[in-house]
């Protein structure tokens, strides 16, 4: 049996990854609209999923590339806004600035709860940014404090802040001096004194007299923060074939990624040459396929097909993510394929399952329902995810196939539909064709919102009468205050 112990872990670090998926996707959009072209660069960066049995451990690389200007942003999303990174001193791949450029700038988002899931975080409008050359500076200078671990819980790393001050709410900087700067909250006008000295560091300050100020923006700090950096558009597509060519593991891969979004003979030519080059690293030659695939390039898809067979287990399940990518009749057709494949994996099959509810496809229905007989749990929770996912798309596909005689694996169908909530009564209604079917319809209809409802539920009446009483039963069971109560101590 799970414990509550184990339990409470694996849901913190869902958490923790939703926080950064949701930060790096605001810095997404806000480099947008700042007029850069971002391109996902980490993969896997801006995604909720979390893969428990295989590690993959990726090249490390920054969060986004813009495609113009061929800068790139890692992102950090925080729950309080502070300039600090985790550290070690002792393994330099856990470093906080392993894998970044001197022009790479760190991206500074806040995320507030919204609710009571792990994932229901949202961030804030305001996103900062700060160069890593600064930031390597001032940590030559002296200009940072390190915080030691203090166990397990923060994975036995150090902790190195940048010191600043930050605005808590909107407000005018009132007044600034060699000590101290002090802004008028606009709330209540109440004024707000900041020190410009921490553990005897002095911080410049980052605004002027007069000047309105965001709630969470960093006033005065031991390096430059801003809102926004210019797009030079100056990012080539020889550029990025030249990068293929690289001493740098991070500059052929972002290459790879980057010149799948470029048409010539030249690109084509030199990412063939990349993928045939065993010397390189798999996943720069992975991503090098990827690319080729995307312009329907039957080596890069073949490259990607022997992946799914080679004998490292991350690497095919990084060939199975890659696919759930690129989309398209080719990739879906060995998606299915891996997932009816009960010699593989099993958390391989079962990201191929996830993978298949990411394209969306109908020609995946089938295998999907099929998978909810597989002896692995993950395989079946990965394939109903999947399959609601589906639903909200193929609906009275769906329902069709509940309602064929003998249909053994409606639990599976019934809550997928249930997540969707596109269904109506009166499709149900055909579905009423045993003990099983009816239980699986009340669960349904009773597990949707009555307001919503409750104006066709009187079809059902007619129909079956108790299956109409469990549904208004579980309706009242489900919104009553006592409903989902907790019990702590």
């Amino acid at each position: 049996m799970t414990s509550r112990r184990s339990y409470k872990t694996d849901e913190s670090f869902l958490e923790k990854i939703s926080i950064g998926a949701i930060g790096t996707r605001r810095v997404f959009d806000d480099l947008f609209q700042q007029g850069h072209h971002p391109i996902e660069l980490e993969r896997g960066s801006t995604s909720f999923k979390i893969w428990k049995t295989i590690k993959i451990k990726r090249i490390r690389v920054p969060d986004i590339l813009c495609l113009h200007c061929g800068r790139r942003v890692e992102s950090r999303a925080k729950t309080k806004l502070e300039i600090t990174m985790s550290h070690s001193f002792s393994n330099q791949e856990r470093g906080w600035d392993y894998g970044l450029e001197d022009d790479d700038f760190v991206a500074l988002a806040v995320c507030q709860r919204v609710g009571d899931r792990p994932v229901d975080w949202e961030a804030g409008s305001l996103v900062q940014y700060v160069s890593v050359r600064d930031l390597r500076a001032a940590q030559r200078a002296g200009q940072t404090i390190s915080v030691e671990p203090k166990g397990a819980q923060e994975g036995f790393e150090a902790r190195i802040t940048w010191p600043s001050s930050v605005a808590s709410s909107v407000g005018t900087i009132a007044r600034i001096t060699p000590e101290y700067l002090q802004y008028k909250r606009q709330a209540d006008h109440r004024t707000i004194t900041l020190s410009l000295s921490k553990r005897a560091l002095s911080l410049r300050p980052l605004v002027q007299e007069g000047d309105v100020v965001a709630a969470n923006q960093v006033l005065a700090s031991v390096v430059s923060v801003m809102t926004r950096f210019p797009c030079s558009t100056t990012a080539t597509e020889q550029e990025y074939i030249a990068q293929l060519s690289s001493s740098s593991l991070s500059e052929r891969y972002k290459a790879s990624k980057a010149l799948s979004y470029f048409n010539s003979v030249d690109s084509l030519n030199a990412l063939m040459h990349k993928m045939a080059d065993d010397k390189d690293h798999i996943y720069v030659r992975l991503e090098a396929a990827s690319s080729l695939a995307r312009r329907s390039d039957e080596r890069g898809i073949s490259f990607i097909a022997n992946c799914l067979s080679d004998q490292y287990l991350e690497n095919r399940l990084e060939a199975v993510i890659v696919l759930g990518e690129i989309g398209g009749q080719a990739a879906s057709r060995m998606l299915m394929g891996t997932l009816r494949d009960d010699k593989q994996h099993p958390e391989i099959r079962a990201g191929a399952a996830w993978a298949l509810g990411e394209l969306r496809e109908k020609s995946s229905l089938g295998v999907l329902i099929e998978s909810f007989a597989a002896i692995e749990e993950e395989i079946r929770v990965e394939a109903v995810r999947a399959l609601a996912k589906l639903a909200k798309k193929f609906t009275p596909e769906i329902v069709d196939e509940f309602s064929r005689p003998g249909q053994t694996q409606r639990a599976g169908m019934a809550w997928a539909l249930s997540k969707s909530a596109q269904f109506s009564v009166e499709q149900l209604r055909r579905a009423l064709l045993d003990d099983d079917a009816r239980r699986w319809v009340a669960y349904m209809i009773g597990t949707q919102d009555p307001q919503s409802y409750v104006g066709q539920i009187e079809l059902l009446r007619q129909d079956d009468a108790e299956v109409y009483f469990a549904v208004t039963v579980l309706w009242q069971i489900m919104n009553s205050w006592v409903y989902g109560l907790e019990e702590y101590g």
